[in-house]
């Protein structure tokens, strides 16, 4: 049975608070921390996000406005939906190396946590089709669909409505007994399941998040002005970075964790019980030279099963090139930017070029 599973059956239903009961025993068994349902109404993060569009704040991420309305009326995007079921997975690695000792050594690569380990996308998904299968053994045939980061789907939104958290000032979903290192996923379903009470929000008068933001990408309290962040710049964004954002970039390679090893919540948060998203190929404190020597073969071949494949070669290595102009003047720094100056890549001579000018100038510094 596919994830696109059709004919619905909902006259032998077991009672729903009991059925649910045992969905979260399901989900628990599969690994997920929690498990909630919410309804398919996101009238109000809609008008948020028309908003946020309107102002261009998404870049050159136009898939976030190509599909309509489908990602804030999940009926749109799977005709038939009443539910959305909702799961998160804890991914914080336990194995590797500390965050803030990698960020202030301007000579090592930082990765996103979430990036270290294998890409969760796959795992997820297979995890939650797990769980379908078991809901259609005990209730019949019924319409679904599994999401994980691979549709026009409001994850926060409907995470925040279904009691998995609250979406802090950063715009990231947290947790008040996990903080927010997990990842979600969705089941759209037609199945009539109760509701759970919506999240609320406990970030208070914090504002740690939005004074942490290298760029300023947070521009105030719940508002998230992607052309400014780390994450969209060096993952999401194809182009040059913006000069005026490349000394706050730091030793950031692919994305930026700031205003989530700064958030409060983030004390209760749970190292991950999948030895999955534990560092591979040492990326949790590599060198940057040693990473700027991949060529593409290898790139791909340290990659394989990685979120960060996706990005590419190119991109990969003028993001480091940039880090590398951040990095302290010395020898093998040069030495590493000089062998890229011919680079085929227009984008990465760029780059390469502003990062040899700011060792020129003695402009260099620590992330």
């Amino acid at each position: 049975m596919t994830d696109e599973t059709s004919q619905t059956c909902d006259e032998n239903l077991p009672e729903g608070e009991a059925l649910l009961t045992r969905i979260r025993d399901w989900a628990r068994e599969l690994g997920f921390q929690q498990l909630g349902v919410t309804d398919t109404d996101l009238s109000r993060s809609e008008a948020r996000l028309e908003e946020w569009l309107d102002q261009e704040r998404h870049g050159t991420m136009e898939w976030m406005a190509r599909h309509g309305r489908k990602r804030s009326r999940p009926a749109r995007l799977k005709p038939g939906t009443r539910r959305v079921i909702s799961v998160r997975m804890d991914y914080l690695p336990g194995r590797a190396a500390e965050a803030w000792s990698v960020l202030n050594d301007s000579e090592r690569a930082y990765v996103s946590r979430y990036a270290l380990g294998r890409d969760y996308h796959k795992l997820m998904r297979r995890r939650l089709q797990q769980l379908a299968d078991r809901i259609r053994e005990a209730v019949g045939e019924f319409d679904y669909r599994v999401f994980v980061d691979s549709a026009p789907v409001m994850e926060k939104p409907l995470a925040e409505k279904a009691g998995l958290g609250w979406i802090g000032k950063h715009t990231n979903l947290l947790n008040r007994h996990a903080g927010s290192w997990f990842f979600l996923g969705e089941i759209y379903t037609d199945l009539p399941l109760p509701l759970d009470e919506p999240g609320r929000d406990h970030c208070g008068s914090c504002r740690r998040c939005i004074d942490i933001c290298p760029t300023g990408a947070i521009t105030g309290p719940y508002r998230l002005d992607a052309r400014k962040c780390i994450s969209y710049l060096t993952i999401e964004h194809d182009g040059p970075i913006p000069e005026r954002f490349r000394r706050a970039l730091g030793n950031r390679i692919y994305g930026c964790d700031d205003c989530q090893l700064v958030c409060p919540w983030n004390r209760y948060a749970r190292i991950t019980e999948q030895d999955d998203f534990n560092p591979r190929e040492q990326l949790d404190a590599a060198s940057l030279v040693t990473l700027f020597a991949w060529d593409e073969a290898t790139f791909l071949e340290k990659t394989r099963g990685s979120a960060i494949r996706r990005i590419g070669h190119e991109r990969w290595l003028r993001n480091i090139a940039v880090a590398l102009g951040n990095a302290p003047t010395q020898a093998d720094v040069i030495e590493a930017l000089q062998s890229r100056r011919n680079h085929d890549s227009a984008l990465v001579r760029e780059h390469v070029e502003w990062a040899l000018a700011q060792h020129q100038r003695g402009s260099h510094g620590h992330a």
